[in-house]
């Protein structure tokens, strides 16, 4: 029977991570101090050393607490120390598995009493079972070599040829597992049969972990375009979660993502297109271009603010306050939005209409609107439309495009963070068309209260609900908004602005603007009303107030001058002023003529910045009956003139007129202004009084005015542009302006300074309009006419009334 070997004193080296089995020659590098002494020790003596491992790699000077028990007895067979290296390089060869029975020194070095432990005998194990378990345990290290691909023939030669339990497992065990917790199992366990059942476990599990490795690797490698390492490592890492299954809880960008998808208060529509796009991301490499297009994509998704309402503000008095603080007039719109919010006060689903405000430059259109938010409590999108021809700039490109976006209007409710907005779509007559499409007809379903519950963005691929959105459209001119467009919004027309108004205007509101912005208050600058008035009149002629409060900002910075070097306190503005810091007067007003004169009558006309007097002249000579036109007419005003001509001819016999001579007389009109082009309908009544005033040879009334279409028949057809019309010929002092009677509905509009002021007669024939502007005519039958006053509308006879003027 053998006897266990006792060693006394033994020098001792611990070992990090690595597990020594007897018969097993290994090389390893030896850096601690106290262990590099033990080598010394071994290498002066018998060459003996004692290798334990221990428990946890991290501990530097271990104690006894921190070594296994169980070791191998080892031999050095060859030290090597580089010249100037503070490690040394050892080769041992394991000779017997040992115990420790005490530790007997720590310094300098290790020194251990140990005792050697031989494996047990396999007599009476049942030779048949030994041989099948040696056998798979070869057959594991076979399919072990074949997957590492290792040539190791020595080792493997001796592992087949082998018949001893002991060996082989010690042998397998030191050239195939790697964890070091393991292969001390292995060590501890002396029990060869045992030993080798758990060789074979840890054999087979070691031979499927590398086959999972091998199909890894041969994905990865499969995937590849480029052979660069740190791609390689990231797809390494991405196959090995998508083995284990738990690739989608590894990546921490997509957890993120999903986590604020479910926090969305949005359909499960929205909620499955969402996440489908997260699968979609899992799936793609990190730094590809498609992850690129979904991460940018999830991004512009997750921005929208779904669920998000701001509350309306539903007080009436206030809302009614803020409009009036910030703009003067605009009647007509300030109580279209106060009746709005009266009925939302009464429904919350009522589906409101697209209003369009139409009317010239810088009559206030943009910022009501601002107001209107501000008054509602709503945010405020402003969305310019001028010159737009792409419809994608409406409903977003596609995302397979380079640099595809959503549409203006899914990124305007992420700018406002609310899905009840106020937005206004600015200048929306002057959308283009070309061959990237329509941009107008892309926005008939956003401005249709029937379909905008679901729109839909190309971009963003599932239904945005846009009838929460309070839309206001604004427009220069109604005419260039296509009809279908047209028919899904109201429309509400804004006039240019009276002098009254802008009086106001700039008073409350330009001037205290324009002094605060150059650093001025009311006790550094005062502008007299009269100098306000000469600005208006004199020094502007618009429809809105851009122009007069570019000239207010030009007085304030003269004036900021002046208070600089004349070192005085208070500039005050006056028409004197006005003169010396803006030049000679640059309009001058429209003037009535002199005198009553014949073939000479005040007509009105409209245009982009106001009313305006418009003279037309007639005169008559000898000739052939031509009718001559002259004054950059356009074809309108020309059959107007060929209308009112035929008109006169076919009731010659009524005035008293010779037709006979008539046909030998040459007419010319002309009206002033000739380098200015004019055209409309609405100059007949005017031209048809001055021909009938220049063929009958009696002069006009010189402080009546008039406007209105006229008829082959010699009926008066209503106008438009009455509001500004009237005020041109307050200004120039007329006293009585003859309108078509259907236009008498319109007088509401007009400012009550101008009905206290001018006269108002509704006519509906040629034939009222001659007997009251023309002085002495006669005309053989009888019509009526309809006077405005400031109180009434009374009819009276037009004989009658003709007299009373006269």
């Amino acid at each position: 029977m053998a006897v266990n070997v006792v060693y006394k004193n033994i020098p001792t080296v611990a070992l990090r991570g690595i597990v020594v089995f007897p018969g097993m020659r290994l090389h390893f590098d030896v850096g601690r101090k106290k262990s590099i002494a033990a080598i010394k020790e071994a290498m002066n003596g018998d060459q003996k050393i004692f290798l334990v491992t221990q428990r946890d790699i991290s501990v530097n000077n271990p104690t006894a607490e921190d070594l296994y028990s169980f070791g191998v007895v080892a031999s050095v067979k060859q030290v090597i120390k580089a010249p100037e290296a503070d490690f040394m390089r050892v080769v041992v060869e394991g000779i017997s598995r040992a115990t420790v029975d005490s530790f007997s020194d720590f310094s300098p070095y290790i020194l251990a009493n140990v005792k050697e432990k031989r494996s047990k005998s396999v007599k009476g194990v049942d030779s048949a079972e030994l041989e099948a378990l040696i056998r798979k345990v070869k057959d594991a290290f076979d399919d072990y070599l074949q997957t590492m691909s290792r040539d190791i023939e020595d080792i493997a030669a001796k592992v087949f040829f082998s018949e001893k339990p002991s060996e082989i497992a010690d042998i397998v065990a030191g050239n195939t597992i790697h964890n070091f917790k393991d292969r001390q199992e292995l060590l501890e366990e002396l029990n060869p049969v045992e030993r080798l059942h758990r060789l074979y476990a840890m054999l087979v599990n070691e031979v499927n972990v590398l086959k999972i490795e091998n199909d890894i690797e041969n994905k990865v490698e499969s995937q590849m375009e480029k052979n660069q390492r740190e791609y390689y490592l990231r797809e390494k890492i991405k196959t090995i979660s998508e083995e284990l299954g738990e690739h989608e809880d590894s990546l921490s960008e997509i957890q993120k993502y999903r986590e604020k998808i479910r926090a969305l208060d949005c359909s499960d529509e929205i909620r499955n297109k969402l996440n489908g796009e997260c699968d979609k991301l899992s799936k793609l490499q990190s730094g590809g271009a498609d992850a690129s297009i979904i991460r940018s994509y999830l991004d512009a998704a997750l921005a929208l603010p779904f669920g998000s309402y701001t509350e309306d503000c539903l007080e009436l008095s206030g809302a009614r306050r803020i409009l009036d603080e910030d703009h003067y007039g605009l009647r007509k719109i300030k109580e279209r939005f106060i009746e709005m919010l009266a009925v939302r006060m009464c429904s919350d689903n009522l589906k409101g209409s697209i209003i369009c405000l139409v009317g010239p430059p810088g009559v206030g259109k943009t910022s009501i609107v601002r107001s209107v938010a501000k008054a509602m409590g709503r945010k405020y999108v402003r969305l310019s439309l001028g010159g737009l021809s792409d419809e994608a700039e409406i409903r977003g490109h596609r995302k397979t495009y380079v640099g595809a976006m959503p549409g203006r209007i899914v990124n305007a409710l992420t700018q406002a963070k609310t899905f009840n907005p106020i937005i206004l779509l600015d200048e929306i007559d002057k959308l283009g068309k070309d061959y990237k499409g329509d941009p107008a007809s892309a926005m008939l379903e956003v401005l249709d209260p029937e379909q905008n519950f679901s729109f839909r963005d190309n971009y963003m691929e599932f239904p945005v609900d846009l009838s929460k959105v309070l839309f206001i459209t604004t427009a220069n001119d109604a005419s260039s908004i296509p009809q279908p467009l047209f028919d899904r919004m109201e429309i509400i027309e804004l006039t240019s602005y009276t002098p009254e108004e802008k009086f106001h205007i700039a008073k409350n509101h330009l001037v205290k603007k324009q002094s605060s912005m150059h650093g001025m208050n009311g006790k550094d600058i005062r502008f007299a009303d009269s100098a306000i008035r000469m600005l208006i009149d004199s020094y502007t002629r618009e429809a809105g107030v851009r122009r007069l409060e570019q000239t207010i900002a030009k007085i304030c910075r003269k004036a900021v001058v002046k208070l600089n070097d004349e070192d005085i306190k208070r500039v005050t503005v006056n028409c004197e002023l006005v003169k010396e810091f803006l030049g000679p007067e640059k309009y001058q007003r429209d003037k009535l003529p002199s005198k009553d004169s014949v073939g000479v009558v005040n007509g009105l006309a409209w245009t982009s910045v106001g009313g305006e007097m418009l003279q037309v002249e007639a005169v008559i000579m000898e000739g052939s009956g031509k009718l001559e036109l002259t004054g950059s007419l356009g074809d309108v005003m020309k059959e107007s003139a060929k209308a009112a001509l035929s008109y006169i001819k076919s009731r010659a016999h009524n005035y008293g007129i010779d037709i006979s001579a008539l046909n030998k007389k040459d007419i010319h009109i002309h009206v002033p202004q000739g380098a200015v082009p004019k055209d409309g309908p609405s100059a007949g009544v005017t031209i048809a009084t001055a021909l009938l005033s220049v063929i009958t040879g009696k002069s006009v009334d010189r402080k009546v005015a008039m406007t209105g279409e006229i008829s082959l028949t010699g009926r008066v057809l209503p106008i438009g542009g009455l509001k500004e019309k009237s005020m041109a010929a307050y200004k120039s002092g007329v006293k009585r302006i003859l309108i078509p009677e259907d236009n008498l509905s319109d007088l509401w509009e007009i400012d009550d300074v101008i009905k206290e002021n001018v006269e108002f007669i509704g006519v509906s024939r040629l034939d009222d309009v001659f007997l009251l502007a023309v002085k002495g005519v006669s005309f053989t039958d009888s019509k009526s006419s309809v006077r405005f006053s400031p109180h009434d509308i009374i009819i009276n006879d037009i004989r009658g009334e003709a007299d009373e003027i006269r």
